[in-house]
């Protein structure tokens, strides 16, 4: 047994209940959208997990789902419909002063990042498009990731490949003399696709040699020794 679920096995309903929403604990009072449980289900595969409250108010009450066949059809729809690849979870149900109360146990998936997909229409054109984006767990919320953040995810799964040629030679002068750099504005500098620029910033992350950071929206690079407070 991992401590992943030894953790959740260890506590009641209401002790769960009690410590409020938190990195590894969602509350859904309930669940009309497919699309919408499908967040924290991604969020949780792709960080260390977590468990989401069918039937828990924000409030921390204990209200109940009421149907149990609808609440599981509306879970399983998402996973097939709204996830991408569809991550491994398991589902208990739990009764407490005659209320049913839906758990969706959501490990860490060895096969992360998992897309959140969602179907919409384009307000200009009426066009329907999809929307892919990774989220994450970050204290109570489901945030989304940048390219880079999802890239350095994705490079995990590989091992790690690192040379330090002349590109990297610049990369480094350049951030000791401006301290950091976006993506973008290495490819442009090398010379290089930004794919290929990319993968190099995201091996020197591995390494140690550099770091990745976010201010809101904005994901730069910068050296390591320079990062540090």
């Amino acid at each position: 047994m991992t401590p992943f679920w030894y953790r959740f096995q260890q506590l009641s309903l209401p002790e769960l209940v009690a410590e409020g929403e938190n990195e590894q604990t969602e509350f859904k009072r309930l669940v009309h959208s497919a699309s919408k449980i499908a967040k924290p289900i991604t969020a949780f595969a792709n960080s260390t997990g977590g468990i989401i409250l069918i039937g828990v108010d924000d409030d921390r009450r204990i209200v109940g789902i009421h149907s149990e066949k609808e609440t599981l059809e509306i879970v399983h729809e998402a996973l097939r419909f709204h996830i991408d690849p569809e991550p491994e979870i398991d589902i208990y149900v739990e009764e407490f002063k005659r209320r049913l109360v839906l758990m969706v146990l959501v490990p860490e998936s060895p096969d992360k990042p998992h897309y959140h997909i969602e179907h919409t229409t384009d307000p200009r054109t009426r066009m329907s498009v999809t929307e892919k984006r990774v989220y994450t767990r970050e204290g109570s919320r489901n945030r989304f990731l940048c390219d880079d953040r999802i890239a350095l995810m994705q490079s995990k799964k590989n091992p790690l490949k690192l040379s330090f040629g002349t590109g990297e030679m610049q990369l480094f002068g350049y951030l000791r003399e401006h301290r950091q750099i976006t993506a973008e504005g290495y490819a442009e500098m090398a010379g290089i696709s930004l794919q290929k620029a990319r993968e190099t910033l995201i091996a020197l992350v591995r390494s140690g040699a550099i770091v990745l950071l976010s201010e809101g929206k904005r994901s730069y690079y910068a050296l390591a020794a320079q990062a540090m407070p």
